[in-house]
């Protein structure tokens, strides 16, 4: 079988559209699809490929300027979440795509709704908007340490035992309003192990040009890694959605994890059947005179 055909099948065995019933041990962080590592430069020139479509696809998106499209990115520190979205973006055109890093929460995003800071970066109609970590954060890093919600100024009798259950209401409701509106929604998490962390941390420690990658907190963090993989599992079975699924990406393997999300974000501007706007009689009969004065112009200066 053709390679790109059989990664375009096996995009089901990643996808979750319904979570009920999701276990999150059913998926291992170093699968690589049955291909071995001697798929490595197929696997790159396969990537390539996708990359040219997304140009072409991305083009007829931002022409149309009808739909939009929304990645999002969730994974523990060092699963390749920038590597991932510089690489299989590279492509695009810059001005019909726009990335966001949502970290800590200012004290003015804190002062509003949970979804407000995210809201204001939606991308419009023709774009690709690209959130690295988002909303969902407040499900994951706020539901491990539920001493966060106090700096969010919640009225206390609105902070129960219900309240995770709520979120993942809100913001199932939420991605079913965008996608009624046209913004498709693909999310994405990047599924490490635990073993593969610390070897990428190590590195970031070994080699100086990655010592600014490292963070004190990222260690801190690796001691909650049972709770975090508690909340990423319940956060995908609340949240899955035929029109807004998630993708659980084995995320070991850099260069199998970067070919599964370029074969997503192709697949999901396909769906769409773009295509470059159709031009009316009237303004066809605008072309052509155009055309002729043109035509004229050169001709009158005695041509080339």
């Amino acid at each position: 079988m053709d390679p790109g055909k059989k990664i375009g099948r096996i995009l089901k065995r990643y996808r979750v559209d319904h979570g009920k019933g999701f276990d999150l041990s059913d998926y291992l962080p170093g699968d690589t699809g049955g291909f071995d590592a001697d798929f490595k430069p197929e696997a790159q020139n396969l990537q390539q490929q996708q990359m040219r479509q997304l140009t072409e696809l991305q083009d007829k998106l931002f022409a149309q300027d009808r739909w939009g499209l929304l990645l999002i990115f969730q994974a523990l520190d060092a699963a390749g979440k920038d590597g991932t979205i510089k690489h299989v973006m590279s492509g695009v055109n810059p001005q019909g795509c726009q990335v966001f890093s949502f970290k800590a929460p200012s004290v003015e995003e804190l002062d509003h709704d949970v979804l407000w800071r995210t809201s204001r970066c939606l991308p419009q109609r023709g774009h690709i908007g690209i959130f690295n970590r988002s909303y969902y954060e407040e499900v994951l890093v706020v539901r491990v340490h539920p001493e966060l919600l106090q700096k969010e100024r919640i009225p206390a009798e609105l902070v129960g035992k219900k309240i995770w259950k709520q979120r993942f209401e809100s913001i199932a409701n939420f991605e079913h309003y965008l996608t009624r509106n046209g913004i498709a929604v693909r999310k994405f998490f990047l599924h490490i192990s635990k073993e593969e962390q610390r070897a990428r941390f190590l590195q970031r420690l070994e080699e100086p040009e990655k010592n600014w990658k490292f963070s004190a907190a990222d260690i801190r963090e690796r001691q909650y890694w049972d709770d975090y993989q508690h909340a990423f599992e319940d956060m995908i079975r609340h949240t899955s959605a035929r029109h807004a699924p998630w993708f659980v990406v084995p995320a070991d393997h850099k260069w199998f994890a970067r070919l599964l999300v370029s074969f997503v974000v192709v697949d999901a501007l396909k769906e769409m059947k773009l295509a470059y706007p159709t031009v009316d009689a009237a303004a066809r009969k605008q072309l052509q005179a155009a055309k002729a004065a043109l035509q004229a112009e050169a001709g009158g200066k005695g041509g080339r």
